[in-house]
């Protein structure tokens, strides 16, 4: 009884909360749709998180504070205006669209007590759940969380949570009086969108985000004289490339709302206008892209290589963070599979019983002992003389088998697909395991944005030229192939950590995690890739030719399809990655993973054992004859 009415009043709840989101938005025509993960809006379509039966007061607020800013979003947010001004980095194009986020909420929850009530509390459940009182150092908080506190605190004057006071203060001494006026700027511009977006340029730029507008508005070659003054010959080119670049990768973008940006616009930005893009992002910072464009097409060509390997990391999960930070995680990870897992667990279920099905399958008839076989007791019957007849279940070949799950840990995944991802790796490791079949999951990034020690080692150096691969590497072990899931299972939350996901270098990861499978001892080793996009790292491809990550991820893919020690499959999460791998699918949807996932891995084993029935056959045909 009380589970009825539980449901009933979550049912109220929810029609309550959407009648409201329509009335604040003033768009009567919105459908809002209750899912489980983070909020989020795409046109006219509003995603709000799947509430608890229980409904406690704290669950009640956080969930109106998300449909409030939702609707916030739509009443004074203006796509047009946003995009005009949008910087093409990823970094930056969080921080822009926090910022625009920011100023939304401020104007919207002015003349509504109600509506501002009901944000704060969000924000302050946002700053608890993240740990933002646990940080101790300024790069723990990414540049998009913390400049739209700050601009927060200075468009409303209140402060923000006392739980992000120690790391805002941090962000604050390291400002400087040009950012800080540009804060000023902010909060004087709250009710003018365009003007906002210009203050919000200045402000990217005074930390090195992103291009300063109004040089290159004005004269494009004086920000590259600056910084490299003896490649002043090619300004001309590159600056003129740079504008198209950036029109270019602002029209692609235009459409991508708050909270649901990410796969296609980074794809986009990372493949096709790469070159000219790269060019565009790397203004300011040290170096520029005048290099590439002077160096003769020999060198271009040149092979792959790390500016140095001293600062990369290959790390287990469980060191990343304290024990319990990563059991809150787990627990938070926990929340979202009640949601999926019963999708995701019936086609789990299927590939178990599939799986088992091939390990023992066959008989042997006519032995003289064995399991009696209850089928030939007829002809005992009508011949009493006849002998019984006895079976014995053959063990059909079934090679042992270990699976990596190598998921990309990069920026454009965070929110539902890193979210999904994660689900799906701890479902799948369970169904495998339960097969006996190894399962090991991992994970690649970049320990910093905008290069980290790399770039900093070769700035020391003189800046040479073509450099290389200039981040620190990144590569985290969720799961070992030898560990057992109940030992792992708490890992699998780290994906969700806050400041986790910056870079992703795929070449690399994709040669590490082949190194790893070709250590192992099983005869079968299965290697499948998810990721979003194509390899994107705004530091190495700021000095480098436009598509020297990607070039470097088609050969690794070539060089390991060639090598079919490994059998290598892709998933495309709003990412076509069919014109890099030779057995890959994309999917739209990060909701479709589990099941593509589960498809994919059923087809492989299909396979083998059709190829087993096959050798069957031959060698019983070869007996025969």
């Amino acid at each position: 009884m009380s589970d009825r009415k539980d449901n009933t009043r979550a049912e109220e709840f929810k029609k309550a909360t959407a009648g409201a989101l329509r009335a604040v938005a003033g768009v009567a025509d919105v459908q809002v749709a209750y899912q489980p993960g983070p909020s989020g809006l795409a046109g006219k379509r509003a995603r709000l998180p799947m509430p608890t039966r229980a409904l406690p007061p704290a669950e009640m607020a956080r969930m109106r504070g998300a449909a409030d800013a939702l609707a916030l979003r739509l009443k004074y947010h203006d796509d047009t205006i946003h995009n005009a001004r949008i910087p093409a980095r990823r970094e930056a194009r969080e921080a822009y669209d926090a910022l625009e986020q920011a100023r939304v909420e401020v104007v919207g929850s002015e003349n509504m007590s109600g509506v501002a009530a009901n944000l704060r509390a969000r924000l302050a459940e946002t700053c608890e759940a993240e740990g933002y009182d646990r940080m101790t150092r300024k790069d723990q908080l990414s540049a998009a969380s913390a400049l739209a506190l700050l601009a927060r605190e200075r468009m409303t004057g209140v402060n923000s949570p006392r739980e992000a006071g120690r790391v805002l203060e941090m962000w604050r001494q390291t400002l400087g009086a040009q950012a800080d006026q540009a804060l000023d700027e902010l909060a004087a511009n709250a009710h003018d969108q365009s003007a906002f977006t210009r203050s919000a340029r200045k402000l990217l730029a005074a930390l090195d985000l992103a291009e300063a507008e109004a040089e290159a508005e004005t004269d494009p070659s004086d920000d590259e004289n600056e910084e490299d003054g003896e490649q002043s010959g090619a300004q001309d080119n590159s600056e003129q490339g740079e504008g198209q670049s950036q029109s270019e990768q602002e029209s692609m973008l235009g459409a991508q709302p708050e909270e649901m940006v990410g796969e296609a616009s980074d794809d986009e930005a990372g493949d096709e206008s790469e070159d000219d893009g790269a060019a565009a992002e790397g203004d300011d910072r040290p170096g520029g892209p005048q290099p590439r464009r002077e160096k003769p097409s020999g060198e271009q060509e040149g092979a792959y290589k790390p500016f140095t390997r001293q600062f990369d990391e290959e790390v287990h999960a469980e060191d990343l963070c304290d024990a319990d930070e990563l059991s809150r995680l787990r627990q938070h990870l926990d929340q979202q599979l009640q949601h999926l897992s019963g999708v995701v667990a019936k086609l789990a279920n299927r590939l178990q019983r599939r799986l088992l099905a091939q390990q023992t399958r066959a008989w042997d008839f006519d032995l003289e002992e064995g399991q009696l076989d209850a089928g030939r007791l007829a002809r005992v019957i009508i011949n009493p003389m006849l002998a019984l007849s006895y079976k014995r279940e053959r063990d059909t070949e079934f090679r042992d088998t270990v699976v990596t799950l190598l998921i990309d840990n990069s920026g454009s995944m965070r929110g539902r697909p890193i979210t999904v991802a994660a689900m799906c790796g701890d479902i799948l490791a369970r169904t495998l395991e339960r097969c006996a079949v190894k399962v090991e999951v991992l994970g690649f990034t970049t320990r910093a944005w905008k290069g980290g020690q790399s770039r900093e080692r070769w700035v020391q150096e003189g800046k040479p030229r073509s450099p290389g691969r200039l981040n620190d590497l990144r590569h985290i072990i969720y799961k070992a192939a030898d560990s057992p899931m109940r030992r792992a299972r708490k890992n699998l939350g780290l994906m969700l950590r806050e400041g986790l996901l910056k870079e992703n270098i795929d070449g690399e990861a994709l040669q590490w995690a082949y190194r790893r499978l070709l250590a192992r001892p099983e005869h079968r080793r299965i290697l499948m890739v998810i990721s979003d996009g194509a390899p994107v790292d705004d530091s190495t491809l700021s000095v480098n030719p436009g598509n020297y990550l990607e070039r470097h991820l088609r050969d690794t893919i070539k060089d390991i399809e060639d090598r079919r020690a490994v059998e290598l499959v892709a998933i495309g999460i709003g990412h076509d990655v069919t014109r890099y791998y030779k057995r890959a699918v994309t999917i739209v949807d990060a909701e479709e993973l589990g099941g593509t996932m589960m498809k994919k891995l059923t087809e492989l084993f299909d396979e083998d054992a059709a190829a087993s029935w096959a050798r069957a056959s031959a060698e019983r045909a070869a007996a025969i004859g």
